[in-house]
Protein backbone atom coordinates (compact mmCIF):
# COMPACT_ATOMS: atom_id res chain seq x y z
CA UNK A 1 0.00 0.00 0.00
CA UNK A 2 2.38 2.60 0.78
CA UNK A 3 4.68 1.66 -2.33
CA UNK A 4 1.57 2.27 -4.34
CA UNK A 5 1.14 5.62 -2.29
CA UNK A 6 4.16 6.83 -3.61
CA UNK A 7 4.03 5.81 -6.82
CA UNK A 8 0.94 7.85 -7.57
CA UNK A 9 2.77 10.59 -5.68
CA UNK A 10 5.40 10.48 -7.73
CA UNK A 11 2.90 10.56 -11.01
CA UNK A 12 0.95 13.54 -9.56
CA UNK A 13 3.90 15.47 -9.03
CA UNK A 14 5.60 14.73 -12.71
CA UNK A 15 2.50 16.17 -14.33
CA UNK A 16 2.67 19.25 -12.24
CA UNK A 17 5.62 19.51 -12.56
CA UNK A 18 5.12 18.91 -16.59
CA UNK A 19 1.70 21.56 -15.94
CA UNK A 20 3.97 24.22 -14.47
CA UNK A 21 6.88 23.84 -17.35
CA UNK A 22 4.48 24.27 -20.23
CA UNK A 23 2.46 27.35 -18.40
CA UNK A 24 5.78 28.57 -17.62
CA UNK A 25 6.79 28.14 -21.09
CA UNK A 26 3.66 30.33 -22.01
CA UNK A 27 3.82 33.15 -19.66
CA UNK A 28 7.36 33.93 -20.94
CA UNK A 29 6.50 33.64 -24.60
CA UNK A 30 3.94 36.55 -23.70
CA UNK A 31 6.15 38.53 -22.11
CA UNK A 32 8.63 38.07 -24.93
CA UNK A 33 6.19 40.05 -26.79
CA UNK A 34 5.21 36.56 -28.94
CA UNK A 35 2.05 37.54 -30.54
CA UNK A 36 1.71 41.17 -28.04
CA UNK A 37 2.98 44.66 -27.89
CA UNK A 38 3.85 44.14 -24.78
CA UNK A 39 7.25 44.26 -23.41
CA UNK A 40 8.68 42.01 -21.72
CA UNK A 41 8.08 42.02 -17.68
CA UNK A 42 11.25 39.48 -16.61
CA UNK A 43 13.60 42.01 -17.91
CA UNK A 44 16.88 41.49 -16.36
CA UNK A 45 17.23 44.63 -13.99
CA UNK A 46 20.41 46.10 -16.23
CA UNK A 47 17.49 46.15 -19.30
CA UNK A 48 15.63 48.77 -17.89
CA UNK A 49 12.43 49.48 -15.70
CA UNK A 50 9.28 51.78 -15.94
CA UNK A 51 9.89 55.56 -15.03
CA UNK A 52 6.86 58.10 -14.96
CA UNK A 53 7.68 60.71 -18.30
CA UNK A 54 4.67 62.72 -17.23
CA UNK A 55 1.88 63.42 -14.59
CA UNK A 56 -0.34 65.80 -13.35
CA UNK A 57 -1.69 65.84 -9.62
CA UNK A 58 -5.48 64.19 -9.23
CA UNK A 59 -8.11 66.43 -7.37
CA UNK A 60 -11.82 67.07 -7.24
CA UNK A 61 -13.11 68.79 -9.83
CA UNK A 62 -14.48 72.64 -8.29
CA UNK A 63 -17.72 73.12 -10.13
CA UNK A 64 -16.44 76.12 -12.06
CA UNK A 65 -14.23 73.69 -13.94
CA UNK A 66 -16.27 70.66 -14.49
CA UNK A 67 -16.28 69.62 -18.59
CA UNK A 68 -18.56 72.66 -19.96
CA UNK A 69 -21.95 72.48 -21.81
CA UNK A 70 -23.50 70.15 -22.79
CA UNK A 71 -20.57 67.82 -21.10
CA UNK A 72 -22.06 67.75 -17.80
CA UNK A 73 -25.69 67.05 -16.83
CA UNK A 74 -27.42 66.30 -14.12
CA UNK A 75 -25.66 63.67 -12.35
CA UNK A 76 -23.57 62.59 -14.83
CA UNK A 77 -20.72 63.86 -16.93
CA UNK A 78 -19.13 62.62 -20.61
CA UNK A 79 -21.83 61.02 -21.88
CA UNK A 80 -21.26 59.46 -25.33
CA UNK A 81 -18.39 61.84 -25.66
CA UNK A 82 -14.78 61.78 -26.55
CA UNK A 83 -12.14 63.54 -24.47
CA UNK A 84 -8.75 64.50 -26.42
CA UNK A 85 -5.80 65.62 -24.16
CA UNK A 86 -2.11 66.48 -24.90
CA UNK A 87 0.46 66.09 -22.50
CA UNK A 88 4.32 66.94 -22.51
CA UNK A 89 6.78 64.29 -21.78
CA UNK A 90 9.83 64.04 -19.91
CA UNK A 91 12.07 61.29 -21.29
CA UNK A 92 11.00 59.27 -24.33
CA UNK A 93 11.20 55.26 -25.15
CA UNK A 94 9.86 52.42 -27.42
CA UNK A 95 7.13 51.38 -24.80
CA UNK A 96 4.63 53.41 -22.25
CA UNK A 97 1.71 52.80 -20.77
CA UNK A 98 -1.08 55.23 -19.53
CA UNK A 99 -2.50 56.04 -15.86
CA UNK A 100 -5.94 57.04 -15.45
CA UNK A 101 -7.21 58.19 -12.11
CA UNK A 102 -10.60 58.54 -10.02
CA UNK A 103 -9.34 59.05 -7.17
CA UNK A 104 -12.25 61.65 -6.77
CA UNK A 105 -14.80 60.03 -8.61
CA UNK A 106 -18.64 59.53 -7.46
CA UNK A 107 -19.11 56.66 -8.96
CA UNK A 108 -17.12 54.16 -11.11
CA UNK A 109 -15.37 55.66 -14.16
CA UNK A 110 -16.07 53.22 -17.15
CA UNK A 111 -13.39 54.40 -20.49
CA UNK A 112 -15.08 52.32 -23.38
CA UNK A 113 -11.73 53.20 -25.55
CA UNK A 114 -8.36 54.66 -25.27
CA UNK A 115 -5.64 55.83 -28.19
CA UNK A 116 -2.19 57.74 -27.90
CA UNK A 117 -0.97 59.44 -31.23
CA UNK A 118 1.27 62.76 -32.32
CA UNK A 119 -0.28 65.56 -32.47
CA UNK A 120 0.14 67.37 -35.53
CA UNK A 121 3.52 69.17 -36.28
CA UNK A 122 4.32 68.02 -32.49
CA UNK A 123 2.18 70.50 -30.72
CA UNK A 124 0.68 71.12 -27.72
CA UNK A 125 -2.89 71.62 -27.30
CA UNK A 126 -4.06 71.09 -30.64
CA UNK A 127 -7.14 68.82 -31.16
CA UNK A 128 -5.72 67.18 -34.91
CA UNK A 129 -3.23 64.16 -34.75
CA UNK A 130 -0.56 63.20 -36.68
CA UNK A 131 -1.99 61.33 -39.89
CA UNK A 132 -1.06 57.72 -39.27
CA UNK A 133 0.32 57.78 -35.90
CA UNK A 134 -2.43 56.91 -33.78
CA UNK A 135 -2.61 53.36 -31.96
CA UNK A 136 -5.17 51.90 -29.56
CA UNK A 137 -4.69 51.49 -25.78
CA UNK A 138 -5.84 48.22 -24.12
CA UNK A 139 -6.43 46.70 -20.86
CA UNK A 140 -5.46 43.41 -19.88
CA UNK A 141 -5.90 42.63 -23.85
CA UNK A 142 -9.61 44.54 -23.86
CA UNK A 143 -10.39 47.77 -25.06
CA UNK A 144 -12.38 49.48 -22.67
CA UNK A 145 -11.80 49.50 -18.42
CA UNK A 146 -13.94 50.36 -15.64
CA UNK A 147 -11.87 52.35 -13.17
CA UNK A 148 -13.18 51.56 -8.98
CA UNK A 149 -14.10 54.63 -7.24
CA UNK A 150 -10.68 56.17 -5.15
CA UNK A 151 -8.64 53.71 -7.61
CA UNK A 152 -5.87 54.00 -10.34
CA UNK A 153 -5.85 51.54 -13.79
CA UNK A 154 -2.63 51.12 -15.81
CA UNK A 155 -2.92 50.28 -19.33
CA UNK A 156 -1.14 47.78 -21.22
CA UNK A 157 2.34 48.34 -22.27
CA UNK A 158 2.00 49.49 -25.96
CA UNK A 159 5.01 50.18 -28.60
CA UNK A 160 5.00 53.37 -29.47
CA UNK A 161 8.25 55.63 -29.91
CA UNK A 162 8.20 58.52 -27.72
CA UNK A 163 10.97 61.77 -28.57
CA UNK A 164 12.38 63.37 -24.99
CA UNK A 165 10.40 66.22 -24.57
CA UNK A 166 7.39 65.18 -27.37
CA UNK A 167 4.01 65.97 -26.75
CA UNK A 168 1.60 63.09 -26.95
CA UNK A 169 -2.39 63.09 -27.82
CA UNK A 170 -4.52 60.63 -25.73
CA UNK A 171 -7.97 60.51 -26.82
CA UNK A 172 -10.78 58.53 -24.75
CA UNK A 173 -14.51 57.79 -25.06
CA UNK A 174 -16.71 57.42 -22.30
CA UNK A 175 -19.92 55.42 -23.82
CA UNK A 176 -21.72 55.63 -20.70
CA UNK A 177 -19.74 58.60 -19.26
CA UNK A 178 -19.57 59.20 -15.20
CA UNK A 179 -22.81 59.10 -13.19
CA UNK A 180 -21.48 61.58 -10.82
CA UNK A 181 -20.87 65.18 -10.99
CA UNK A 182 -17.86 64.57 -8.47
CA UNK A 183 -14.94 63.49 -10.93
CA UNK A 184 -10.93 63.55 -10.68
CA UNK A 185 -9.22 66.15 -12.89
CA UNK A 186 -6.35 68.43 -13.05
CA UNK A 187 -8.01 72.18 -13.68
CA UNK A 188 -4.24 73.71 -13.88
CA UNK A 189 -3.52 72.38 -17.38
CA UNK A 190 -2.36 75.07 -18.98
CA UNK A 191 -3.02 73.32 -21.83
CA UNK A 192 -6.26 72.90 -24.51
CA UNK A 193 -8.03 69.92 -24.33
CA UNK A 194 -11.18 68.70 -26.40
CA UNK A 195 -14.86 67.25 -26.40
CA UNK A 196 -16.40 66.39 -29.20
CA UNK A 197 -19.98 64.18 -28.75
CA UNK A 198 -20.02 60.48 -30.30
CA UNK A 199 -17.10 58.10 -30.63
CA UNK A 200 -14.05 60.11 -32.18
CA UNK A 201 -10.94 58.16 -30.83
CA UNK A 202 -9.08 57.91 -34.31
CA UNK A 203 -10.22 60.56 -35.66
CA UNK A 204 -7.27 62.98 -37.54
CA UNK A 205 -8.91 65.88 -36.19
CA UNK A 206 -12.17 67.55 -34.15
CA UNK A 207 -13.71 70.20 -36.34
CA UNK A 208 -16.65 71.60 -34.03
CA UNK A 209 -15.19 70.38 -30.66
CA UNK A 210 -15.65 72.29 -27.63
CA UNK A 211 -11.63 73.72 -25.95
CA UNK A 212 -11.20 73.52 -22.57
CA UNK A 213 -7.71 74.25 -20.40
CA UNK A 214 -8.41 71.35 -17.88
CA UNK A 215 -6.97 67.99 -17.81
CA UNK A 216 -9.49 64.89 -16.94
CA UNK A 217 -8.64 61.03 -15.55
CA UNK A 218 -5.53 61.08 -16.97
CA UNK A 219 -2.96 61.25 -14.17
CA UNK A 220 0.19 59.96 -15.33
CA UNK A 221 2.49 58.48 -18.62
CA UNK A 222 5.10 55.94 -18.02
CA UNK A 223 8.08 54.82 -20.69
CA UNK A 224 10.55 51.85 -20.63
CA UNK A 225 13.74 53.38 -19.40
CA UNK A 226 17.46 52.06 -19.17
CA UNK A 227 18.06 51.24 -15.81
CA UNK A 228 20.01 54.50 -14.95
CA UNK A 229 16.99 56.62 -16.03
CA UNK A 230 15.22 58.12 -12.99
CA UNK A 231 12.47 60.77 -12.47
CA UNK A 232 12.75 64.08 -9.89
CA UNK A 233 9.36 64.78 -8.22
CA UNK A 234 8.07 68.54 -8.18
CA UNK A 235 6.20 69.21 -5.16
CA UNK A 236 4.35 72.10 -4.99
CA UNK A 237 1.25 74.74 -5.62
CA UNK A 238 0.63 77.10 -8.32
CA UNK A 239 4.42 78.41 -8.80
CA UNK A 240 5.41 75.03 -9.71
CA UNK A 241 1.35 74.53 -11.56
CA UNK A 242 2.49 77.14 -13.54
CA UNK A 243 0.07 80.10 -12.87
CA UNK A 244 1.44 83.12 -15.08
CA UNK A 245 3.05 80.74 -17.44
CA UNK A 246 1.91 80.54 -20.76
CA UNK A 247 -1.06 78.18 -22.31
CA UNK A 248 0.75 75.36 -24.20
CA UNK A 249 3.93 76.53 -24.75
CA UNK A 250 4.70 74.49 -21.34
CA UNK A 251 7.29 77.09 -19.77
CA UNK A 252 6.59 76.76 -16.23
CA UNK A 253 9.59 76.45 -14.05
CA UNK A 254 9.47 72.77 -14.28
CA UNK A 255 9.65 72.68 -18.17
CA UNK A 256 12.40 75.29 -18.26
CA UNK A 257 14.60 72.69 -15.65
CA UNK A 258 13.71 69.80 -17.53
CA UNK A 259 15.30 71.70 -21.19
CA UNK A 260 18.32 72.40 -19.08
CA UNK A 261 18.54 69.12 -17.85
CA UNK A 262 18.55 67.35 -21.27
CA UNK A 263 21.04 69.62 -23.00
CA UNK A 264 23.51 68.87 -20.06
CA UNK A 265 25.80 66.01 -20.00
CA UNK A 266 24.59 63.23 -17.39
CA UNK A 267 21.26 64.38 -17.36
CA UNK A 268 19.11 63.91 -20.31
CA UNK A 269 17.69 60.86 -18.88
CA UNK A 270 15.92 62.27 -15.61
CA UNK A 271 12.55 62.71 -16.36
CA UNK A 272 10.90 65.68 -14.10
CA UNK A 273 7.37 65.30 -12.35
CA UNK A 274 5.31 67.87 -11.66
CA UNK A 275 3.19 67.30 -8.78
CA UNK A 276 1.90 70.74 -7.97
CA UNK A 277 -1.55 72.24 -8.09
CA UNK A 278 -3.05 75.87 -7.05
CA UNK A 279 -3.78 76.81 -3.78
CA UNK A 280 -2.46 73.21 -2.48
CA UNK A 281 -0.86 73.27 1.31
CA UNK A 282 1.43 71.42 3.36
CA UNK A 283 -0.60 71.19 6.35
CA UNK A 284 -4.34 71.79 5.15
CA UNK A 285 -6.39 70.05 2.54
CA UNK A 286 -7.55 72.79 0.02
CA UNK A 287 -7.06 72.79 -3.44
CA UNK A 288 -6.29 69.13 -3.22
CA UNK A 289 -5.20 66.66 -0.31
CA UNK A 290 -2.23 68.34 1.79
CA UNK A 291 1.19 67.88 0.73
CA UNK A 292 1.25 64.97 3.54
CA UNK A 293 -1.81 62.87 2.83
CA UNK A 294 -0.66 63.28 -0.52
CA UNK A 295 3.24 62.27 -0.25
CA UNK A 296 2.56 58.53 -0.78
CA UNK A 297 0.19 58.59 -4.02
CA UNK A 298 2.07 61.43 -6.13
CA UNK A 299 5.50 60.64 -5.00
CA UNK A 300 6.43 57.51 -3.44
CA UNK A 301 3.91 55.13 -5.44
CA UNK A 302 5.31 57.00 -8.93
CA UNK A 303 7.60 54.72 -10.96
CA UNK A 304 11.64 55.36 -11.37
CA UNK A 305 11.37 58.26 -8.59
CA UNK A 306 14.93 59.14 -7.40
CA UNK A 307 14.86 62.79 -5.84
CA UNK A 308 12.07 65.00 -4.51
CA UNK A 309 12.01 68.81 -4.46
CA UNK A 310 9.61 70.36 -1.79
CA UNK A 311 8.98 73.82 -2.83
CA UNK A 312 5.73 74.68 -0.78
CA UNK A 313 4.57 76.21 2.32
CA UNK A 314 3.65 79.81 1.34
CA UNK A 315 -0.22 78.86 0.75
CA UNK A 316 0.07 77.56 4.68
CA UNK A 317 1.67 81.29 5.97
CA UNK A 318 -0.21 83.22 3.81
CA UNK A 319 -3.85 81.05 5.06
CA UNK A 320 -3.07 81.54 8.51
CA UNK A 321 -4.02 84.01 10.99
CA UNK A 322 -1.51 87.53 10.84
CA UNK A 323 -1.23 86.94 14.52
CA UNK A 324 2.84 86.57 15.93
CA UNK A 325 1.30 83.33 17.63
CA UNK A 326 -0.82 82.04 14.73
CA UNK A 327 2.36 82.76 13.01
CA UNK A 328 4.92 81.04 14.78
CA UNK A 329 2.64 77.83 15.46
CA UNK A 330 2.56 77.69 11.02
CA UNK A 331 6.39 78.22 11.00
CA UNK A 332 6.70 75.40 13.46
CA UNK A 333 4.27 73.24 12.04
CA UNK A 334 5.55 73.46 8.71
CA UNK A 335 9.07 72.61 10.08
CA UNK A 336 7.70 69.46 11.43
CA UNK A 337 6.21 68.61 7.91
CA UNK A 338 9.29 68.68 6.06
CA UNK A 339 10.98 67.03 8.52
CA UNK A 340 8.17 64.48 7.78
CA UNK A 341 8.80 64.47 4.48
CA UNK A 342 11.96 64.02 4.48
CA UNK A 343 11.93 60.39 6.80
CA UNK A 344 9.36 59.27 4.88
CA UNK A 345 11.14 59.89 1.47
CA UNK A 346 14.48 58.72 2.64
CA UNK A 347 13.06 55.50 3.94
CA UNK A 348 12.49 54.88 0.12
CA UNK A 349 15.96 56.05 -0.85
CA UNK A 350 14.39 58.76 -2.27
CA UNK A 351 16.90 61.83 -1.97
CA UNK A 352 15.28 65.23 -1.12
CA UNK A 353 16.24 68.72 -1.93
CA UNK A 354 14.03 71.70 -0.30
CA UNK A 355 13.56 75.17 -2.04
CA UNK A 356 13.56 78.11 -0.32
CA UNK A 357 10.19 80.17 -0.47
CA UNK A 358 9.48 83.10 -2.71
CA UNK A 359 8.48 86.66 -1.73
CA UNK A 360 4.96 87.71 -1.41
CA UNK A 361 4.99 91.33 -0.28
CA UNK A 362 2.23 93.77 -1.82
CA UNK A 363 0.41 90.59 -2.19
CA UNK A 364 -3.34 91.70 -1.42
CA UNK A 365 -4.32 88.24 0.48
CA UNK A 366 -0.96 87.53 2.04
CA UNK A 367 1.34 90.15 3.09
CA UNK A 368 0.46 91.79 6.11
CA UNK A 369 1.07 95.10 7.47
CA UNK A 370 2.71 94.02 10.85
CA UNK A 371 5.04 91.76 8.74
CA UNK A 372 3.90 88.76 10.67
CA UNK A 373 3.54 86.50 7.65
CA UNK A 374 6.98 87.78 6.03
CA UNK A 375 8.69 87.31 9.61
CA UNK A 376 7.52 83.17 9.39
CA UNK A 377 8.75 82.85 5.65
CA UNK A 378 12.26 84.51 6.69
CA UNK A 379 11.90 81.86 9.47
CA UNK A 380 11.21 78.88 7.39
CA UNK A 381 13.94 79.55 4.57
CA UNK A 382 16.50 80.35 7.19
CA UNK A 383 15.67 76.58 8.61
CA UNK A 384 15.70 75.41 5.18
CA UNK A 385 19.15 76.99 4.58
CA UNK A 386 20.80 75.85 7.30
CA UNK A 387 19.25 72.95 9.44
CA UNK A 388 21.31 70.25 6.81
CA UNK A 389 17.99 67.77 6.91
CA UNK A 390 17.29 68.46 3.33
CA UNK A 391 20.09 66.28 0.99
CA UNK A 392 20.48 69.63 -0.53
CA UNK A 393 18.80 73.40 -0.24
CA UNK A 394 17.73 75.52 -3.96
CA UNK A 395 17.27 78.92 -3.35
CA UNK A 396 14.30 80.35 -4.97
CA UNK A 397 14.13 83.21 -3.08
CA UNK A 398 17.44 84.48 -3.69
CA UNK A 399 16.92 83.87 -7.78
CA UNK A 400 12.99 85.58 -7.33
CA UNK A 401 13.68 88.47 -4.95
CA UNK A 402 14.34 92.31 -5.46
CA UNK A 403 17.62 92.87 -3.46
CA UNK A 404 16.42 96.30 -2.58
CA UNK A 405 12.97 95.08 -1.25
CA UNK A 406 13.91 91.39 -0.67
CA UNK A 407 10.03 91.07 1.06
CA UNK A 408 8.76 91.76 -2.96
CA UNK A 409 9.28 89.63 -5.78
CA UNK A 410 11.71 91.49 -8.73
CA UNK A 411 9.36 93.46 -11.07
CA UNK A 412 10.48 92.60 -13.97
CA UNK A 413 8.97 89.01 -13.37
CA UNK A 414 5.92 90.03 -11.40
CA UNK A 415 2.83 88.59 -12.80
CA UNK A 416 1.12 91.79 -11.33
CA UNK A 417 -0.08 90.24 -7.88
CA UNK A 418 3.23 90.54 -6.06
CA UNK A 419 2.82 86.58 -6.02
CA UNK A 420 3.11 84.68 -8.94
CA UNK A 421 5.95 84.65 -11.76
CA UNK A 422 6.25 85.25 -15.33
CA UNK A 423 7.69 82.57 -17.76
CA UNK A 424 11.01 84.71 -17.29
CA UNK A 425 10.51 84.49 -13.82
CA UNK A 426 10.01 80.94 -13.99
CA UNK A 427 13.46 80.75 -16.35
CA UNK A 428 14.71 82.09 -13.01
CA UNK A 429 14.25 79.79 -10.58
CA UNK A 430 14.71 76.62 -13.68
CA UNK A 431 18.49 77.95 -13.79
CA UNK A 432 18.27 78.38 -10.00
CA UNK A 433 18.28 74.73 -10.16
CA UNK A 434 21.95 73.28 -10.19
CA UNK A 435 22.07 70.56 -12.79
CA UNK A 436 24.21 68.70 -10.71
CA UNK A 437 21.86 67.44 -8.21
CA UNK A 438 20.06 65.19 -10.66
CA UNK A 439 23.01 64.06 -12.77
CA UNK A 440 23.06 60.33 -12.76
CA UNK A 441 26.36 58.25 -12.08
CA UNK A 442 28.16 57.01 -15.05
CA UNK A 443 27.80 53.15 -15.29
CA UNK A 444 26.04 52.65 -11.92
CA UNK A 445 21.89 51.63 -11.48
CA UNK A 446 22.48 54.29 -8.78
CA UNK A 447 21.25 58.05 -8.25
CA UNK A 448 22.31 60.77 -6.52
CA UNK A 449 25.79 63.32 -7.12
CA UNK A 450 28.54 62.56 -8.83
Amino acid sequence: MNRRSSIVSLVVAGLLAASFVVASSAVRAADAGLGSSRPTETHQPSDGHWVNTWVSMPQLTEPANMPPAPFTQDGRVLADATLRQTVHVSVGGRHLRLRFSNAFGGAALPITSVSVALPLDGQAGVSAIRPGSSRPVTFGGRSSVVVPVGAPMVSDPLDFALAPGANLTVTAYLAEGQASTSITSHPGSRTTSYLLSGNHVGDEDLPGATPTDHWYFLSGVETWSPRTGAAAVMLGDSLTDGRGSTTNLNNRWPDQLLRRLQAGEGSAGVAILNQAAGGNRVLHDGLGPNALARLDRDVLAQSGVAWLLVFEGVNDIGTAEPTEAAQKQVTADLIAAYEQIVVRAHAQGIRVYGATLTPFGGNTGYDDAAGYREASRKAVNRWIRTSGRFDAVVDFDRAARDRRQPARLLTAIDVGDHLHLNPAGYRLLAEAVPARLFRLRPNQGDFGLE
